[in-house]
């Protein structure tokens, strides 16, 4: 599929990988995967399968963190409740609570991760 605004790749700029991929790793109960990248970039990259859109943690003095650019919602998954609860436990803000939609459309939340970039989650429940 060739549409030009769909998302292809998504990075969450960091200041410390270490601690980020701790808390990354922590909120989604899954594993990273530390990848080479060129020009003195570091990465850590989500896990995905097939199709799915992926993206990873960048570190790079080019690339900083930020609560107030692009919002990244990631999936989170049967119920946000427990990626959010998590995420809290690892240390984030929360600055909007599990929040409706429309039961059509489901439920997001958005926190303050580990690096203080405004990161969102999204689920159907």
């Amino acid at each position: 599929m060739n549409i030009p605004h769909v998302v292809t790749w998504f990075e969450i700029p960091v200041a410390d990988l270490a601690r980020a991929v701790r808390f990354y790793e922590t909120v989604f109960a899954a594993k990273m995967v530390q990848e080479p990248c060129p020009s003195g970039m570091t990465m850590a990259v989500f896990p995905a399968e097939g199709t799915a859109v992926k993206g990873c943690l960048i570190q790079h003095e080019a690339c900083k963190p930020s609560a107030d650019g692009t919002t990244v919602y990631l999936n989170g998954g049967d119920d946000l409740s427990a990626p959010l609860a998590r995420a809290e436990q690892a240390g984030a803000r929360i600055v909007v609570p599990k929040t409706l939609i429309t039961p059509e459309i489901g439920y997001f939340a958005q926190f303050i991760d580990s690096e203080g970039n405004r990161v969102g989650l999204y689920s159907m429940h």
